[in-house]
């Protein structure tokens, strides 16, 4: 037995993930319970025993969902689809699209962070006592707050929020780029291995770029147990499921992008690279997600209606599992609900018990978002943002879509010249670069792609 017992929160974050994901955890529940708060030694020794049922729980017979996390597994279970689409791709388009793309993801980015991980009610409430009710700009700098609202770096009282402080590069009038964000680190970095590996990259090599390239401290949940995993000696597939309860959670979604960017045209092979990306810290509808989005993406550049992009990213992950259903759930909502407040209280209803940082209520979010925008961009990502939970990623993603369906020269310049062209970023080598430059990267690899797999 291990001198390190596993710690109990490690044991409910771990009972909650295998719960979704279908198993019978009645029994360590209980058991858990039991030795609940317990600092004994037979209290650990519990802990041993439970953490080795956990491993050999079986199924609920009520669990009627199909979830695997091999790529040949999710290909078998996926339903007929356009897996290349045929499309006027020019360099000139191209090029518009790939800076759109960026662009759009990083305004949409940077109107979330401010109420990162607040939920819904929270974000109205502060928005109407700022007169900022419906958010139609980058938040405001304030000089007093709201109750239930501290400024960064000051003391927090429970249950309150932090707001940055008026002289923050996150509020509007004060922005001069891209802020630092793991949004905007990770299609960075994608980036990075698609120029070193190429498009044959694997999740090996996935994994050597995050060592070599990502600060530990700042990679989150997830990704960081999958680093950590890997720093002892665990590759892929193991680095995504020792100890890590966080596998399904939104981490692997926020690295799509540049997978559906890499592959114009080609969502089949943007979902492989985005699968061969998430299979090192991700499992089941955590893969499932950035799958989804990546190939969704790819198809953005030839397919302008919504809902043929969903459905073409549908094709992409099995047809029976909890995201799908989240999202044709999330489709038919917004196709006969007459506002996105009437979506959002059927996604919370029903997938609101999902942590605010998973990847099935976040991604119904961004469509809800996406749907209810009339394909407007301004509208996505205010929408998505005003939706709660993950609001930074959930800006990023409805921004990318609509960023890469438009292209740059079709965004508003309100929301993207503010940004100057510049990012910041912690990925070594990036830390302060022009967006521009980052697309007219990401055309060079699309050739490369292209070339490899013509």
């Amino acid at each position: 037995m291990s001198d390190h017992p596993p710690a109990e929160s490690y044991l409910r974050e771990e009972l909650t993930a295998l719960s979704e994901e279908g198993f019978d955890t009645s029994e360590p529940s209980a058991r858990l319970e039991v030795i609940a708060g317990l600092d004994t030694e037979y209290a650990a020794q519990a802990r041993h025993e439970i953490a080795e049922i956990l491993k050999r729980l079986p199924h609920r017979a009520d669990f009627a969902y199909h979830e695997p996390s091999d790529l040949e597994g999710v290909r078998a279970a996926r339903r007929d689809g356009a897996r290349r689409l045929r499309g006027r791709l020019g360099k000139r388009f191209l090029s518009d699209r790939a800076l759109g793309a960026w662009l759009g993801r990083a305004a949409g980015c940077l109107l979330g962070k401010p109420c990162e991980g607040w939920l819904r009610d929270r974000i109205e409430r502060n928005l109407r006592a700022f007169g900022e009710w419906p958010l139609s700009d980058y938040w405001p700098p304030r000089e007093t707050l709201p109750e239930g609202l501290v400024f960064w770096g000051q003391e927090k009282p429970e249950s309150a929020r932090y707001y940055p402080t008026p002289s923050s590069s996150l509020l509007r009038g004060n922005i001069t780029r891209m802020e630092r964000d793991d949004d905007m680190d990770y299609p960075i970095i994608g980036l990075h291995i698609l120029e070193k590996y190429g498009p044959q990259f694997t999740t090996p090599n996935v994994g050597e770029a995050w060592l070599g390239r990502l600060p530990y401290h700042q990679v989150y949940t997830a990704e960081r147990v999958a680093y950590r995993n890997l720093v002892n000696g665990l590759g892929s597939p193991d680095s995504a499921t020792h100890q890590n309860p966080y596998r399904e959670w939104i981490g692997a979604q926020i690295r799509a992008d540049i997978w559906g960017w890499a592959c114009p045209g080609r969502p089949e092979l943007a979902a492989e690279l985005a699968w061969r990306d998430a299979s090192l810290s991700h499992t089941k509808n955590g893969i499932y997600g950035e799958m989804f989005f990546a190939a969704l993406l790819a198809a953005a550049f030839v397919e302008g209606n919504l809902h043929r992009l969903i459905d073409i990213g549908l094709s992409e992950i099995p047809r029976n599992c909890r995201l799908r259903e989240a999202v044709l759930d999330t489709v038919g909502w917004c196709s006969t609900d007459p506002d996105w407040e009437t979506t959002w209280d059927r996604i919370n209803a029903k997938y609101g018990h999902y942590h605010g940082v998973h990847t099935i209520n976040n991604a119904a979010v961004v469509l809800m978002g996406l749907l209810h925008s009339g394909g407007d961009y301004e509208r996505a990502i205010t929408i998505a943002v005003m939706g709660g939970w993950d609001t930074d990623c959930n800006g990023a993603t409805a921004g990318s879509v609509i960023g890469t369906m438009l292209g740059a020269k079709a965004l508003p310049a309100k929301w993207i010249a503010p940004l100057h062209d510049r990012i910041s970023s912690i990925v070594i080598g990036y830390t302060d670069t022009k967006l521009s430059a980052l697309a007219k990267r990401t055309c060079a690899v699309q050739q490369t792609v292209a070339a490899v797999h013509p």
